[in-house]
């Protein structure tokens, strides 16, 4: 039954440990696009780059935030649980953190589009009404 337990013990260890590295990679790489992403927005001037760039980063540090949790399944010691909890609450304060960019981003560009849709519904109407009183 040990030899059970041993077996069972390293299995856990290596799926975790595997997972970790799958979801730290995904974290690692999602930044990276995100990033390259964010400057090739930025050259063409893209008014919604802060936008984008907050979402992916917002996105890899889900990934990472997955990954330290899966980190406490395979923590022996107190200490480490400290440290890994303390990762934990600093990443989901970041993630909060870029939630409440992303939201207010998405508030002020959705502002802009309505005051811009609004400038071309009235010169559309201004123009009507001069055509109409051409006629």
């Amino acid at each position: 039954m040990e030899a059970f337990d041993l077996f069972m013990q390293n299995l856990l260890d290596m799926l975790v440990s595997n997972a970790i590295h799958l979801f730290e990679l995904v974290g690692v790489v999602v930044l990276i696009v995100a990033g390259v992403q964010g400057v090739v927005n930025y050259i063409r001037h893209d008014p919604m780059v802060r936008l984008k760039l907050a979402k992916g980063m917002a996105l890899c540090l889900e990934f990472k935030l997955g990954s330290e949790i899966l980190r406490t399944v395979v923590v022996r010691d107190l200490s480490e649980i400290a440290i890994v909890g303390a990762i934990i609450v600093l990443r989901a304060a970041l993630t909060f953190l870029l939630h409440w960019e992303i939201k207010n981003e998405e508030a002020e560009a959705e502002a802009t589009l309505n005051k811009e849709y609004r400038e071309i519904r009235a010169q559309q109407n201004a123009r009507k009404e001069a055509d109409a009183g051409k006629d």
